[in-house]
């Protein structure tokens, strides 16, 4: 059964408590090598966990590397992420620094990449989507929870 929209997420204080939180969530990843925050165990993968990455960008306006934690899925060399900012009607920043700035650097564990992130075609996210799905079901709800927004899938490739 699908799950209801929460009502933090018509809130004003919700997308800066996000972002507090994923401060603090690198913090913790890189101070212990993703033992601390290498799993995220919320929502559908409460008993498993979901695997988590740290993604940087480029600011596309103030030039600085921007450090978010991410749900990701490995596909052979390629890592991809999902633009869901659980759900919210808007893109996360992150995802706009992608379009402006391709290159990325993507964490998993103590292990580091560059990168280069694409959105995935329409193709490409049909083929995807399912495995996502297994990986963290709440994406479903997310997608039904940003309403007209296309959740972004995106593929990053070794640059």
């Amino acid at each position: 059964m699908p799950k209801p929209r929460p009502r933090s997420h018509d809130a004003s204080w919700t997308p800066r408590f996000m972002k507090l939180m994923s401060r603090a969530h690198v913090r913790a990843y890189r101070a212990t090598g993703g033992l601390v925050g290498g799993r995220m165990r919320i929502g559908s993968a409460w008993l498993r966990g979901v695997p988590v990455c740290l993604f940087t960008t480029t600011g596309r306006k103030t030039g600085l590397p921007r450090t978010r934690p991410l749900l990701y899925m490995r596909d052979g060399d390629r890592v991809v992420v999902v633009a869901s900012q659980a759900g919210l009607p808007t893109h996360p920043q992150w995802y706009r620094n992608v379009q402006a700035d391709p290159q990325v650097t993507v964490q998993i564990r103590r292990r580091r990449w560059r990168m280069r992130a694409r959105t995935a075609d329409d193709a490409e996210r049909a083929e995807l989507w399912p495995r996502l799905l297994a990986v963290y079901a709440d994406f479903d709800d997310y997608q039904r929870w940003a309403g007209d927004r296309v959740i972004p899938v995106v593929i990053c490739e070794p640059a």
